[in-house]
């Protein structure tokens, strides 16, 4: 008896696995695929090459953030905080904290990029100068977070940036 019960549920389990495989074949979920009928499938993606390498010497890049500016004269100018880059990823500006000690009074302002010179200057080893007079940096206008980008260029060398609004 244990048998024919047993016999039953397993006849009537798959009868109804075929029932809904049949069911399912009529009925679509998948989006319709880019392939037209009759094309060959798609070849087998090719393996990834590898990302190119470049090998930069220690004595060759640095980073700049933090590093100190200084004017030709040889005053100190501030540090850089930040890089701005416009769309493309070009570099267009450096933001500079100037002024103040251990951070009471001072202010960021937003200098062109070309007015930076990487380099050294006597008796100060590794630095950057800025092509600016300490006056002209204490008139620029002050950076900050959301508003309008005001960039002190050297004298000629500053291209006005595009917006698109």
């Amino acid at each position: 008896m244990r048998v024919k019960i047993l016999l039953t549920l397993v006849t009537v389990a798959f009868t109804a696995s075929l029932a809904a495989l049949s069911w399912g074949q009529g009925v679509t979920t998948a989006p319709p695929s880019s392939q037209q009928e009759g094309a060959p499938p798609a070849a087998a993606k090719e393996p990834v090459p590898p990302p190119s390498v470049t090998v930069i010497g220690a004595t060759e890049a640095h980073g700049v953030l933090g590093h100190e500016v200084r004017s030709p004269a040889n005053e100190d100018m501030g540090r850089i905080v930040d890089v701005i880059v416009d769309r493309s990823g070009t570099v267009r500006a450096a933001v500079i904290d100037f002024g103040g000690f251990l951070g009471v009074g001072s202010r960021k302002i937003v200098v062109d990029w070309n007015a930076l010179h990487f380099g050294r200057i006597p008796d100060k080893g590794e630095s950057i100068t800025l092509e600016l007079t300490k006056e002209q940096v204490i008139a620029a206008p002050e950076y900050k977070d959301d508003t309008p980008i005001v960039v002190l260029g050297a004298s000629g060398t500053l291209n006005p940036w595009q917006f698109d609004r």
